[in-house]
């Protein structure tokens, strides 16, 4: 009963951190290892849990992303094949190797939560003039997706800020209808990764879904209430958590 109140509870915090600033991963994967999922799975059924935020949040940007349908259809073949790619990279990875590439990848998502709108700024200057772009520059446009959607396929948190570096480089600067394509976008990867983790049997669907539960109710809650909390604040208390577990998974990997 504790550990189904505290995986609740990480979803719920989780999902308002999503609706409010991003950042949700921060708290559900690693309430899904100290719940004693082991790595690898607990790493899926994280991607899993986030899935209807994704799904839900895509369909509500759908009126600002209407215009760029042209887009969809391509990009949704490059994240569902990468994605695809990202998963299988996952599932040959045993739980000591994850354990020790979780560190590096949490301190990855960590600097880009933190320095995310720096970064998508610094693209979006020198990005904006390129929609003229010849073949080669769209090939390494969406070579550069592909690498996006294989890292999210592979490890969720951090996906959704690396998606608006991208189409900022692809030219775009509507800021809600770059968030439905990143949320189209990280649909996808989810759906074809989640598919395939069922497959293997590499989702704690239990565990999982109490998380599923939390995160889909506390998005909601949130984003009905978003006007009452600072933004600021919010961001403060992800950075500060991240930074904490980044460290805590540091020491036991490589020095407990």
């Amino acid at each position: 009963m504790i550990e189904t109140l505290f995986l609740l509870v990480a979803g719920l915090i989780g999902g308002a951190l999503n609706s409010l600033a991003g950042g949700g991963s921060f708290i559900v994967f690693p309430a899904l290892l100290l719940a004693g999922v082991p790595p690898v799975i607990a790493n899926a059924s994280n991607t899993y849990a986030a899935l209807p935020g994704y799904v839900s949040g895509a369909f509500g940007y759908w009126h600002a992303m209407a215009k760029y349908k042209d887009r969809l259809v391509l990009y949704g073949i490059v994240a569902a094949v990468f994605g695809y790619v990202g998963a299988e990279l996952l599932l040959v990875v045993s739980d000591e190797l994850f354990s020790l590439v979780v560190p590096w990848l949490m301190l990855f998502a960590v600097l880009l939560f933190i320095f995310g709108n720096r970064l998508n700024g610094l693209v979006a200057a020198h990005g904006g003039g390129r929609r003229g772009m010849k073949v080669a520059g769209t090939a390494l446009l969406l070579l550069f997706l592909a690498g996006v959607c294989v890292y999210g396929g592979f490890f969720n948190a951090g996906l959704g800020i690396l998606l608006l570096a991208f189409l900022a480089t692809a030219g775009m600067s509507d800021i809600h209808a770059m968030n439905g394509l990143k949320l189209f976008i990280s649909s996808t990867v989810a759906l074809v990764a989640v598919a395939r983790f069922a497959l293997s049997g590499s989702i704690d669907w239990y565990h999982g879904s109490i998380a599923l539960v939390g995160v889909v109710v506390g998005g909601y809650v949130a984003a009905r209430n978003a006007h009452l909390i600072p933004t600021q604040w919010i961001r403060v208390a992800v950075i500060i958590y991240g930074l904490f577990m980044t460290g805590y998974f540091f020491w036991g990997a490589y020095v407990a």
